[in-house]
């Protein structure tokens, strides 16, 4: 990693380490608790990941701003809502210094302790393959200097979402039950913590690993390989094809798979941690 990536790294893992303060109470709930109109009737959030990531985003603006500026540089916001990233880091010294950062929120899985539900990691389509290319990037992806995940890993609150048609007062703001909360932060290369699997159904999107543990120290499936393995993987994903021992033809969609393609250590594909449901208790 360069000195200049380096040390906007650092910036930006000291600077999520504040972040919790901003959004949550001491008990842990998130300070947001609904939508207020001018009768000042509050209305229950959506417990919809969409909704949550959305404002989410809006709540933490402010600091993001104020972070750039206290390091010097200025924040690019894209020019239309599917564009990569989320946010353009720029040097106000240097402009030719960019870092992409998209903010990635997911929650915790009850039924998998330890796991969450990933999140992708942007596309693979026109503007990865092609790092000049300017289709759905705000800046060709060859112009940044790294491509970071500022990640935000959170609980739903049980009860919540049978609560998300009622209404409040303003008088019942301290009552209201946040719809999530117990929040961790995180900040990682994306290519660290890249799943070899597509993350969201027919879209061309990079998917991430599940497993908390793993996500927060940053060991996906590529960690110990490089970026440079991850980016020909996902040029290549699905692109490929290899003959089985009984002949058939079949795509290449799993790094172990290209690593031996490619004549590469296949040691270094670190395997992802598996989901398992804990056993049920017997009775007596």
């Amino acid at each position: 990693m360069s000195k200049v990536k380096n040390d906007f790294y650092q910036e930006l893992k000291t600077f999520v380490k504040t972040l919790e303060n901003h959004i949550s109470t001491e008990d842990g709930q998130w300070t947001i608790k609904g939508f207020i109109d001018t009768y000042k009737n509050i209305y229950s959030i959506s417990s919809d990941t969409k909704v949550v990531s959305k404002i989410l985003e809006i709540h933490l603006f402010p600091q993001i701003i104020a972070f750039a500026e206290a390091i010097g540089y200025a924040v690019v916001l894209p020019e239309y809502q599917n564009y990569y990233p989320d946010l353009s880091f720029i040097n106000k010294r240097n402009e030719t210094i960019k870092f992409a950062v998209d903010l990635k929120t997911t929650y915790r899985l009850e039924d998998y302790p330890g796991f969450c539900n990933g999140f992708t990691l942007g596309s693979h389509g026109e503007y990865f393959t092609n790092r000049q290319s300017t289709k759905n990037v705000q800046f060709p992806y060859g112009d940044y200097l790294g491509h970071f995940s500022l990640g935000i890993i959170y609980s739903r609150t049980s009860g919540t979402h049978s609560a998300e048609t009622q209404t409040h007062r303003l008088s019942e703001l301290q009552s209201i039950t946040s719809v999530i909360g117990d929040f961790q932060f995180f900040v990682a290369e994306k290519w660290r913590i890249a799943s070899d699997k597509s993350g969201s159904g027919n879209t061309a999107n990079i998917g991430s690993i599940a497993k908390i543990e793993d996500v927060l120290a940053g060991k996906g499936v590529f960690s110990k390989l490089g970026e440079e393995w991850f980016d020909d993987y996902w040029m290549n994903y699905g692109k490929i094809t290899k003959k089985d021992k009984d002949g058939k033809t079949r795509k290449i969609t799993t790094l172990t798979d290209f690593v031996e393609y490619r004549g590469g250590d296949t040691s270094l594909v670190v395997p992802k941690a598996r989901k398992l449901k804990p056993k049920k208790k017997k009775n007596g």
